[in-house]
């Protein structure tokens, strides 16, 4: 079964666990989330282990085509977060 799980149910479980109220584990949570984007923001990378490695992939600017005309265009060069898993977690996954 598949499951998906959002911000609210993650910090309902960080509550339950740990015996904290709902709205210090979403604080906590949004901390931790702010950290990661800040590191990220800066250029950085935040190395989880046994989960994984989030970091900033660039992507160098290149030429693409207007699928109606086939014109010719530009794609300018862009930034984008990656997330790259860590052995430990590619396994339990498998």
């Amino acid at each position: 079964m598949s499951e998906s799980i959002n911000k609210k149910a993650l910090a309902e479980i960080v509550a339950e666990r740990l015996d904290i109220t709902k709205k210090h584990a979403s604080e906590i949570i949004d901390v931790v989330f702010e950290e990661i984007s800040e590191v990220l923001i800066d250029g950085g990378k935040v190395d989880i282990s046994g989960f994984g490695r989030f970091s900033v992939k660039a992507r160098n600017e290149r030429t693409g085509y207007n699928p109606v005309t086939k014109e010719a265009i530009t794609v300018p060069a862009s930034k984008s977060p990656a997330f790259r898993p860590a052995k430990a977690l590619k396994e339990a996954v498998k």
